[in-house]
């Protein structure tokens, strides 16, 4: 069963079973400072997963485009992927256990046709917190599965939480037997030998967790569940590796014609970062140095520096991007309206990094002069790390230019060096998301409620044409991005930062209204990722001068923000500038 199968039938069954079906959100999150990239389709729910109500009610389901940046070294093995898709459901305080089990059993045996002996499936222990869930193994049973193949296991396999504290729940995953035989008498889903793979996780946000680490029941119940669809496909399709199933054989097949080098590892990291980069680009990301752009260089730089590793020549990208998107249009039909654009930023980025690798080669043979000088034979570690971490050289390219040259490098001290690094950005990927569910604060409130002021000065003062390209918001400040073609002058700066103060000192009424999103448009309403939104939308006017889709926070009336002070208005990318702002 190919991929877009199983996804349309995912959804089908769930709007047959009350759901609306609502749109994927972007890769890159709207007004939202706690990630990079959205990584799990509860993200962008988190609102109306604290109670907040949705405009399509209180069963929903999509499939979410989601990133996630920690196991980028890791790609290139036989399972990891930065980029992929998951399927949700979700119930608002309607729906619990048994009837979110029910449909799950249902789809998984039914629908897709997987063998009941296939499925077992895990539930939480209990510990001094939460006692042990046998509710959700009962309702198993009653679905289906025997108690052989239900198990229990503690807080670091069946409790989810996002962040320290917030919502939060045991939760239960299904797990397809692969058919190998077990390691060992104790082999069970909690083993990673390979023969269960886990498939579907539902969770259920019944408990609050407080800053003090008490744990109290919620009102309303929630129900938040993830498929991944490559991992699905690759199983009901017995293949052994995602990169074997549609989606990823027809350019493996075509990076081994053109591969010099026999790197199956390489093809693989070229095929998932080519992917990545094209779904970054889609929804608005440009490399650059710092967050998201610089993933998003990250990614176009391994895979570059992959495909000279299997000596393809570079200018087969351009060929390689529009097979990308042959494969993937009727998945991601907005591909092709967007080729230009992808391969615009793809081909841009790989002909800069052609200069990044000549000053790292200019880095290196000053390294090699030295070591002349001293007598020694062996690049250090910390050399070769600063190739890497400063001039973006890889480390495989300095090792075969210096056993070009009759060095070794010493590449146990790189390795140490670059675990750390690795720990740093993991452990910084983690803050990212460390406020979870307990986001936007009462400044950040105010913020959000300031780019739309911010927009429509903008709009007023220096070109109606400006549309907001981004936004990222803080505690601390507010960043927002704009499309212009030039460079603010001092004149224009004050002006429209005393255009948003006088807007704040009228003291506007803030307002809130559901309707279509055809009527919302009609209705002059300004948005971003307008794809995104589903057939109600919210919208929040302030006063007759801004109009915008929005998912909110705000604030009631403009007299709650302060005062508003520009710090910095800089490039971001082409033609797009950059304000860095306060409130005071």
């Amino acid at each position: 069963m190919k991929a877009i199968e199983i996804r349309n039938k995912y959804l089908k069954f769930f709007e047959e079973h009350g759901h609306k079906i609502i749109p994927s959100s972007p890769l890159i999150p709207e007004n939202d400072p706690s990630v990079l990239f959205t990584t799990a389709g509860m993200q962008p729910l988190v609102p109306y997963l604290l109670g907040k109500k949705h405009p399509e009610g209180t069963r929903l389901t999509d499939y979410q485009k989601c990133l996630r940046t920690n196991d980028i070294d890791e790609v290139g093995d036989n399972r990891h992927l930065t980029y992929f898709e998951m399927l949700g459901n979700w119930s608002l305080g309607d729906y619990f256990k048994e009837e979110s089990i029910a449909m799950s059993y249902e789809f998984l045996t039914k629908e897709l046709e997987i063998p009941a002996e296939k499925i077992s499936v895990t539930c939480f222990a209990g510990d001094e917190d939460c006692p042990r869930d046998t509710v959700t193994a009962e309702c198993w049973k009653k679905a289906g599965i025997p108690e052989e193949r239900i198990y229990y296991f503690g807080k670091d396999d069946n409790w989810w939480i996002a962040g320290e504290t917030g919502p939060c729940g045991p939760d239960t995953e299904m797990f397809y037997d692969t058919g190998k035989p077990k390691c060992s008498e104790k082999c069970n889903p909690s083993c990673g030998c390979g023969k269960y793979v886990e498939i579907w996780n539902n969770v259920f946000m019944e408990y609050f967790k407080d800053k003090d680490g008490h744990y109290t029941k919620l009102k309303q119940h929630n129900v938040d569940t993830g498929l991944g669809l490559e991992r699905m496909a690759m199983l009901l399709q017995g293949k052994q590796t995602p990169f074997e199933i549609e989606i990823f054989s027809p350019i493996m097949e075509k990076l081994e014609e053109l591969s010099e080098v026999d790197d199956i590892a390489s093809r693989r990291i070229v095929a998932e970062h080519l992917r990545a980069s094209m779904m970054i680009i889609l929804d608005g990301g440009i490399p650059s140095n710092v967050d998201r752009g610089y993933i998003l260089r990250r990614l176009i730089r391994r895979m570059v520096r992959h495909l000279r590793k299997l000596q393809i020549d570079l200018n087969k990208l351009s060929e390689l991007i529009d097979l990308n998107i042959d494969i993937l249009k009727e998945m991601y039909p907005e591909l092709e309206k967007n080729k230009d654009r992808i391969k615009n930023v793809i081909l841009e980025e790989k002909d800069k990094f052609g200069k990044t690798l000549e000053r790292g080669e200019r880095e290196f043979n000053k390294i090699i002069t030295k070591l002349q000088n001293e007598k020694q034979d062996t690049i250090s570690g910390q050399d070769l790390f600063t190739l890497y971490e400063t001039y973006g050289f890889p480390p495989e390219v300095t090792k075969d230019l210096a056993t070009e040259k009759g060095y070794k490098i010493d590449a146990e001290k790189f390795n140490e060096l670059f675990k750390e690094h690795q720990e740093k950005s993991r452990m910084g990927s983690e803050h990212k998301f460390k406020g979870g569910l307990a986001g936007n604060s009462e400044i950040e409130t105010k913020y959000h409620t300031a780019t739309h002021l911010l927009n429509a000065a903008l709009k007023l003062i220096v070109n109606k044409d400006i549309h907001q390209k981004g936004s990222n918001i803080t505690e601390e400040r507010m960043r927002f991005d704009f499309n212009c073609d030039h460079k603010l002058t001092d004149e224009e700066k004050q002006k429209v930062e005393e255009q948003v103060n006088k807007w704040i000192q009228e003291g506007l009424d803030v307002k809130c209204e559901e309707m279509s999103k055809e009527d919302a448009i009609k209705s002059g309403a300004e948005c971003m990722f307008i794809e995104k939104y589903p057939d109600i939308v919210t919208v929040y006017s302030i006063g007759n001068i801004s109009k915008e889709l929005c998912g909110g926070p705000h604030v009631k009336n403009t007299s709650e923000l302060g005062i508003f002070k520009i710090k910095k208005e800089e490039a971001s990318s082409a033609g797009v500038r950059r304000i860095k702002a306060i409130l005071c």
